[in-house]
């Protein structure tokens, strides 16, 4: 795969604006930095001269971008073979394997989230489970390339997988049936009392009209007038920047949807409304934004612009937290840059990064019997090693208020299931939406 072609998409799993690397502000090599680059040099030399073994120049070189990239932060890094393959595939939209979306994390595989309806989700596996070994074998370690390698194959073949599940004392093991995966990423369906749901999985291409494909969709399925729309982001990772402008497009008439501020000159950008579609889809009509922790970055971005103008009520767990813009730069044809350029901000102001969006109404998922545990252990933006910390200094009690007992809130989940109540946080909204009306104060104001 060639970078002119990722130059031609939009389609990243997180926050991405693609530039050009003739377009790219560079930085010129300080002269101060001369001594210190004497010093790579001189170690090179060493390793060459003494070293035990051989080593290829290859090697020691791409030692030395992997460790000016880990210096930066979690979401920095070097693209080639492998990893651009991977990001072909999020563009081709299909594959055969798990449906798993993991990054390597001290040296162990860890779900960030598993696609919807994918094999893996299908297993029970949740968002922030470890997998420590595939059919027996520990990978505990190694490799994260090799590790998604294993996973993938051909769809109908099977894999065992051992997860450590923080708050569980035992491991967890799973036989999984590898699938075709076909990224799909919005569907839509509707409910009783003519309100729709949209799940947007994704932010590939394309995203926000398929969104206004499917409500005019559910505006054909309706016996008359939509009465309430719930627009579900969670676990969605994110995806183009320009994508999730479009989607809060549709729904704003006026206003800032999101501003992005860098260092180099070209990176300080602001996105308004009515740039992408105009008017509101759903003017008139009660929105909400359902997010959790894996809510990350372009979910961000349309939840905060939908939030601050007031616009919909957001509704479930406090985001992941991820207010960065990394920019793709070519370094050749087979490789590249994902550099972190620019901070995002919501149209009030605030910056994401480490604190999230905060839900006007806190919705625990009670559905799920391990909700506690994992909420307990639930890694997001501020846990990650090396992440950028946020402007305002926000202290971690102060990110963290948003775990308050609610008297709401107090069902199991075998009392939900018995109920036939399978996603609480989506059955919340729905009932919300229900005893809400157009002319409702209720999403005017925020709680």
């Amino acid at each position: 795969m060639k970078i002119a072609a990722l130059l031609r998409s939009a389609a990243l799993v997180t926050a991405v604006a693609l530039i050009p690397a003739t377009t790219a502000t560079m930085a010129q090599v300080d002269g101060r930095a001369g001594p210190e680059l004497a010093k790579v040099f001189a170690v090179y030399q060493r390793i060459q001269a003494n070293y035990v073994e051989p080593v290829d120049d290859e090697v020691l070189v791409r030692g030395m971008i992997d460790g000016m990239l880990a210096a930066l932060d979690p979401h920095s890094g070097y693209l080639d073979g492998s990893d651009l393959e991977r990001l072909n595939t999020m563009i081709d939209g299909n594959y055969s394997g798990l449906g798993l979306s993991v990054i390597l994390e001290d040296g162990a595989v860890k779900v960030i989230s598993p696609f919807k309806g994918s094999p893996a989700d299908q297993v029970g596996i949740k968002a922030g489970d470890f997998i420590t070994h595939l059919d027996g074998e520990l990978i505990v370690g190694g490799e994260l390339d090799d590790a998604v390698a294993r996973m993938r194959g051909k769809a109908g073949t099977s894999i065992k997988l051992t997860i450590f599940r923080p708050g569980r004392d035992e491991p967890i093991e799973v036989d999984v049936t590898r699938g075709v995966i076909e990224l799909e990423p919005v569907t839509y369906k509707l409910e009783a009392g003519n309100i729709g749901v949209i799940s947007v999985n994704e932010f590939s291409a394309d995203v926000g009209a398929d969104v206004y494909r499917a409500w005019e969709e559910l505006k054909s399925e309706a016996t008359g007038r939509m009465s309430g729309l719930v627009l579900d982001l969670r676990s969605n990772p994110g995806g183009s920047l320009d994508e999730a402008v479009a989607l809060s497009d549709l729904f704003l008439k006026s206003g800032r949807i999101v501003s992005q501020r860098g260092r180099a000159r070209g990176e300080t950008l602001l996105y308004d409304a009515e740039t992408v579609f105009r008017g509101d889809m759903a003017e008139g009509v009660p929105v909400i934004v359902l997010i959790d922790a894996g809510s990350a970055s372009a979910s961000e971005i349309v939840a905060g612009a939908l939030q601050d103008h007031r616009r919909a009520l957001v509704m479930g767990q406090r985001s992941f937290g991820k207010g960065s813009v990394q920019s793709l730069l070519p370094l050749g044809p087979d490789a590249a840059l994902k550099l972190t350029t620019a901070r995002y901000y919501t149209p009030s102001g605030k910056s994401v990064q480490e604190g999230g969006i905060t839900p006007d109404i806190r919705v625990p998922q009670l559905s799920d019997p391990d909700f506690a545990l994992r909420e307990k252990f639930q890694t997001r933006e501020s846990d990650l090693r090396g992440h950028l910390i946020n402007e305002l200094g926000i202290a971690d009690e102060e990110m963290e208020s948003d775990r308050i007992d609610d008297p709401r809130f107090k069902l199991t989940s075998e009392q939900l299931e018995e109920q036939g109540i399978e996603d609480f946080q989506l059955h919340y909204a729905l009932e919300t939406l229900r005893r809400t009306t157009a002319s409702s104060v209720a999403l005017n104001t925020r709680r």
